[in-house]
C-alpha cells in the first residue's frame, strides 16, 4: 500500500458518501432527481389502487419488484463466492499482473486486501438487497390491508392512512434496493484499483459521473418529468375520485 493507494481509497469513500448525500437533497442545479420523481410515482400508483376493487395489477407490480430484488441478491452472493475463489488463485493472478504494463504490483498482501474490499462491497450490496426484499414482502402484506372501494368510500381517512403505510414501506424498500445497486455500480470503479490507484480514481469518477447524469440529466428522468407531477395526491384523493353514491363502479374517466 502506497500513499496513492490510501488517497484513492479515501477518494472512493468520499465520492460515494457525497453522491448519496446529493441524492438525499433531491435536487441538483434545480433539477429533481430520478429517484425522487419515482417516489412520487409510487405514491400515485398506491393511491390509484384505492379507486379499484380488482388489484391484480398491483400485486403483479409488487411481485416484479420482489423478483428483481431477489435476482440482485443472488448475484451478490455469487460475486462474493467469486472473490473467495480469486483469493485461492492469488499466485496465478499475481503472475499475470506482473507481466502487464501500467499495473502497479503491490504483492500478495495488497492484492488480497483489495479482493477483500471487493468482497465487502458485494457483502454490503447483498445485505441491502436482502433487506429490500424483506421490506417489499412487508409492503405486500400492508397492501393487503388497503380497503376495497366501498370501504374506502365509507372511511376515507382510514383508507388514506393505509395507503400512506404502504407508500412509506415501498419507498424505504426502494431506497435500500437503490443503495445496493449503487454498490454494484461502484464495484466496477473499484476494479480499477487492481491496475493502479490512479486508474482507480479515474474509473470511480467515471462511474459517479454516469450515475449523476442518469439521475439528473437522462432521458428517463425527462420522460417522468414530462408526465407532470401528481396533483395534490395527499389531499384526500379518495374524496375527489370515489363517487359519493356508494356504488362499486369505478369513477368516470378511469
Amino acid at each position: 500500500m502506497t500513499t496513492a493507494d490510501y488517497i484513492a481509497l479515501a477518494f472512493f469513500a468520499c465520492v460515494w458518501m457525497g453522491y448519496s448525500w446529493l441524492l438525499k437533497g433531491r435536487t441538483f442545479f434545480g433539477r429533481t432527481s430520478l429517484t425522487h420523481a419515482m417516489t412520487e410515482r409510487r405514491r400515485e400508483w398506491i393511491y390509484n389502487s384505492l379507486r379499484r376493487d380488482l388489484k391484480m395489477i398491483d400485486t403483479q407490480i409488487m411481485a416484479g419488484l420482489q423478483n428483481g430484488t431477489a435476482f440482485f441478491a443472488s448475484t451478490s452472493i455469487f460475486a462474493i463466492g467469486s472473490c473467495f475463489a480469486l483469493l485461492g488463485a492469488t499466485e496465478k493472478v499475481d503472475a499475470v499482473f506482473a507481466d502487464l504494463p501500467f499495473v502497479f504490483h503491490g504483492g500478495h498482501a495488497a492484492f488480497e486486501m483489495k479482493v477483500g474490499g471487493l468482497a465487502a462491497l458485494f457483502g454490503y450490496a447483498f445485505f441491502k438487497f436482502g433487506w429490500s426484499y424483506r421490506l417489499f414482502n412487508y409492503c405486500t402484506i400492508l397492501f393487503g390491508s388497503i380497503p376495497m372501494l366501498r370501504d374506502a368510500e365509507s372511511d376515507v381517512i382510514a383508507a388514506e392512512r393505509a395507503a400512506e403505510r404502504v407508500i412509506r414501506m415501498n419507498v424505504i424498500a426502494g431506497s435500500n434496493f437503490n443503495e445496493g445497486l449503487r454498490a454494484i455500480f461502484l464495484s466496477i470503479g473499484y476494479l480499477g484499483w487492481f491496475i493502479n490507484p490512479y486508474v482507480f480514481m479515474m474509473t470511480t469518477a467515471i462511474v459517479i459521473f454516469v450515475l449523476t447524469r442518469r439521475q439528473f440529466f437522462s432521458q428517463a428522468r425527462l420522460a417522468i418529468m414530462d408526465a407532470g407531477p401528481p396533483s395534490n395526491l395527499h389531499l384526500s384523493p379518495v374524496r375527489r375520485d370515489i363517487p359519493s353514491s356508494g356504488g362499486s363502479d369505478l369513477p368516470e374517466g378511469l
